[in-house]
C-alpha cells in the first residue's frame, strides 16, 4: 500500500526543520528528565511537533474546552469519562484525529496510577475511538507517538514513532510526517487519505492471511512428503500401520504447534531472549540459524543433518512438561496440542509407550528422520511471506507473529481443513494451476482424456486447473531438456515405464518446494483437496460478526440497565459474585471465535471486578 501511495518515496526531508527539531527536542528532554519537569515546556513541545513537524495549523486544532462535549466515552462502571486532549478537525468541525497527551514519564502501554480504570493510555484511546466512532487516535508522552487505528468491529492496530529515533534514523521522521502531516488529512484525494490507506491495507491483509494459509498448507505437504520418503526408504515399514488421515492430523498439529510457539515467543510469553533458550529451544531463532548454514554451504548439506527436528521435539516437550534447571526454568503448560503421547510416532516411539514413564525411559526412541532442509522449509513457510508488489513480481518479507490476530490464525487453520492425506493406489501427478486450484490427478485419468483428443483434454484440464486453454496447449507442446528429464525420471522412482507414461504431460506438472516434479507413485501418501471442512460445517467466524453478538448477549448479564432500557450512563456493573458465576457456552465451538470474543469482552470488566472482589480463596471465573 505504501508503494502505491508513495511511488516516488516518502515526502522530502527538510534539513532546516530537522536542525530546529533537534534543538527543541533536546531542550524538552533535558527539562523532563530533570528534577522539576515543567508542564508548560511539555505542552510546548507537543504543540511544536503538531504545528511545525506535522504542519497542522491552529485552525484545525481544538484543545481543552474547545473540544466538543459529544466527543467522549462514559464508563459508569469506573466512574470515568474519557476525553481527548486535542482534536484535529476540518473547517466544517468534523473530527479526523483524536490526540491524548500524557506526562513524559507515563508509559503508553502501562496502566495510569491512581485512576479507577486500570488501563493503559493506548487502551483508553482505543475505547474512546470506539465510543465516538472516530477511527484514528494519537497518544503521546512526548517521546513515544503512538497512532491507534480502531475501526469498529475489527482488530485495532498500533504503530509507534520515537522522537529520539527521529534524530538518528531520519526516515522514521519522514514517515511520521508523510502519514500524519496536514496534507495527508486535507490536501490529498479521498482515496489517498490515511483512513483510506488503512482501509485498503486491511483489505490487502486478507490477501496476506490467504498467502500464509497457502504457505502453511504447502508446509504440511512438505512434512508429509518427507515422512513418506523416509517410509519409502525403509521399505514402507516406518508408518506402515498409519492411516493417512492420522498422519495428516499429526502434520497439521506440528504446524499449529509452530504457529503457537512463534506467536508466544514474539509476544514475550516464553523465554525468547534467554541465551540458553535462544540457542537450544527457540523456534524464532532456528530458521535464521539454518538459513545461515544453507547460504554458506548450500541447502543440500542440510539434507544430511537431522538435529533440527529433534530440537523441535524438545521444545514441544518443554512447553508441555516444563523445565526445571538452574540455568533454565519454564513452567509446564500442558494442553492437548503439545501432548507428546498424542502422536508418539513423531518421536519414534511405539503407540504403547507414554511420556515420561519407566516404560518410555527403557525403550529405544528413534525420532522420524526429518532432515534439516525440511525443517528450514517448514519454518520459512511460516516466517517468510511471499507477497506480490505493484508493477508485477513479488518479494519475500518476514512475517511478524506478534501482530497476527487470533482470527487470522483461525482462518489459516480452517484452510487446512479443506485438505486431507490419501494413499495413492496408482500413479498420480500434481498439475500447475492457480493458487487455489492445484489438483492432483490420477495418471490413468489424464490418459483417458488424452485418448479423446487434444480439445477434450484441454477442456478437462481447464476445469481442473483454472488455467487458460492457450497456456495448457503450450504446456502440452513443451519439450523438456536433459536436466528436467533427469529430475522427472527420479521423481518416477527411476521407473522407465512410468517415466514414458508421464512424459507427454511433463510441461503441465508442477514442481514441489525442492524443484522436483510432483509425481506420486503407488503406495505413497500425498495431500489433496478433501471434504472435511464441508462435511463438518467448520467455518471460522470473523470478528465483525462475533463482536456485536457477544456484546449484545453479555451486556444484560454483566450490567444492570440494558435489559431495563436505561441509558448507558445509568448502567451498573453487577456484583463480583454474579460475574464470577457466569458460564459461557458455545455448543458449536470450532476454533473458538465466539469464546475468544467473550474473553475479550469480559476482560474489559476485569479491573472493576478485581477492585470489588471479595477476599475469598477459591473464587474464580468459569468459561466452559
Amino acid at each position: 500500500m505504501l508503494l502505491n501511495a508513495f511511488p516516488q518515496g516518502l515526502d522530502a526531508h527538510d534539513p532546516d526543520h530537522f536542525r530546529e527539531l533537534r534543538v527543541v527536542y533536546e531542550e524538552w528532554a533535558d527539562n523532563q528528565g530533570g528534577l522539576q519537569p515543567e508542564l508548560a515546556i511539555h505542552r510546548a513541545w507537543i504543540r511544536y511537533v503538531l504545528n511545525n513537524t506535522l504542519e497542522l495549523p491552529d485552525e484545525v486544532l481544538a484543545e481543552g474546552q474547545a473540544v466538543p462535549e459529544s466527543i467522549k466515552a462514559t464508563l459508569p462502571e469506573y466512574g470515568e469519562v474519557l476525553r481527548p486532549s486535542i482534536i484535529v478537525k476540518d473547517l466544517n468541525n468534523k473530527p479526523h484525529l483524536l490526540i491524548q497527551v500524557v506526562p513524559a514519564n507515563q508509559d503508553l502501554e502501562k496502566t495510569i496510577p491512581k485512576l479507577p480504570w486500570k488501563a493503559s493510555p493506548a487502551t483508553r484511546m482505543m475505547t474512546l475511538l470506539h465510543a465516538t466512532e472516530i477511527r484514528l487516535g494519537l497518544v503521546t508522552n512526548g517521546e513515544q507517538w503512538m497512532l491507534v487505528d480502531a475501526p469498529r468491529g475489527e482488530t485495532a492496530a498500533f504503530i509507534s514513532w520515537y522522537a529520539s529515533l527521529w534524530l538518528e534514523e531520519r526516515r522514521t521522521l519522514r514517515a511520521f510526517r508523510s502519514l500524519l502531516g496536514a496534507d495527508r488529512f486535507f490536501n490529498v484525494p479521498d482515496e489517498q487519505t490515511l483512513v483510506a490507506l488503512l482501509t485498503d491495507s486491511a483489505k490487502d491483509q486478507h490477501e496476506v492471511t490467504d498467502q500464509l494459509g497457502y504457505q502453511v498448507r504447502q508446509a504440511v505437504e512438505i512434512l508429509i512428503q518427507a515422512i513418506d520418503k523416509a517410509d519409502q526408504d525403509r521399505g514402507r515399514a516406518l508408518v506402515a500401520d498409519m492411516q493417512p488421515d492420522r498422519l495428516y492430523e499429526a502434520a497439521l498439529t506440528v504446524m499449529m504447534r509452530l504457529v503457537f510457539l512463534l506467536t508466544a515467543e514474539e509476544r514475550e510469553l516464553l523465554l525468547l531472549g534467554d541465551p540458553v533458550y535462544d540457542q537450544f529451544y527457540a523456534i524464532s531463532t532456528l530458521r535464521a540459524q539454518l538459513r545461515e548454514m544453507a547460504d554458506r554451504q548450500g541447502e543440500e548439506v542440510l539434507e544430511r543433518r537431522y538435529d533440527a527436528w529433534s530440537r523441535l521435539l524438545a521444545t514441544f516437550r518443554a512447553v508441555y512438561g516444563g523445565i526445571e534447571h538452574e540455568n533454565l526454568k519454564l513452567p509446564a503448560y500442558g494442553g492437548s496440542l503439545f501432548d507428546p503421547d498424542r502422536f508418539p510416532f513423531l518421536e519414534g516411539r511405539p503407540a504403547t509407550t507414554t511420556w515420561p514413564t519407566t516404560t518410555w525411559l527403557t525403550s529405544q526412541a528413534q525420532p522420524l528422520p526429518i532432515n534439516n532442509r525440511t525443517v528450514l522449509h517448514l519454518l520459512e513457510a511460516l516466517q517468510v511471506l511471499r507477497v506480490n508488489i505493484p508493477g508485477g513480481g513479488g518479494e519475500a518479507r518476514r512475517l511478524s507473529f506478534r501482530a497476527l490476530d487470533i482470527e487470522q490464525i483461525g482462518h489459516v487453520y480452517e484452510g487446512l481443513l479443506d485438505h486431507e492425506a490419501v494413499r495413492a493406489t496408482a500413479p498420480v501427478v500434481g498439475l500447475q494451476g492457480t493458487k487455489k486450484q492445484e489438483p492432483e490427478i490420477a495418471l490413468s485419468e489424464l490418459e483417458t482424456e488424452q485418448v479423446k483428443g487434444q480439445a477434450a483434454l484441454v477442456n478437462y484440464l481447464r476445469d481442473q486447473t483454472g488455467r487458460s486453454p492457450g497456456a495448457l496447449k503450450n504446456g502440452l507442446a513443451a519439450e523438456i531438456d536433459v536436466v528436467q528429464a533427469g529430475r522427472l525420471r527420479r521423481a518416477c522412482g527411476n521407473s522407465d515405464a512410468l517415466y514414458q507414461r508421464v512424459l507427454p504431460f511433463a510441461g503441465l506438472i508442477r514442481d514441489d518446494d525442492y524443484g522436483v516434479p510432483v509425481v506420486i507413485t503407488a503406495g505413497s501418501i500425498y495431500v489433496t483437496d478433501g471434504p472435511t471442512r464441508r462435511a463438518t460445517g467448520t467455518h471460522y467466524t470473523p470478528r465483525s460478526l462475533t463482536e456485536p453478538i457477544v456484546q449484545h448477549t453479555l451486556e444484560p448479564l454483566v450490567y444492570i440497565g440494558p435489559a431495563e432500557g436505561k441509558p448507558r450512563e445509568e448502567w451498573q456493573l453487577r456484583s463480583p459474585a454474579q460475574l464470577l458465576d457466569l458460564n459461557v457456552c458455545d455448543m458449536a465451538m470450532g476454533s473458538g471465535a465466539f469464546l475468544v470474543q467473550a474473553c475479550r469482552y469480559l476482560w474489559s470488566t476485569n479491573s472493576a471486578v478485581a477492585r470489588s472482589r471479595p477476599k475469598k480463596r477459591g473464587a474464580s471465573a468459569s468459561l466452559k
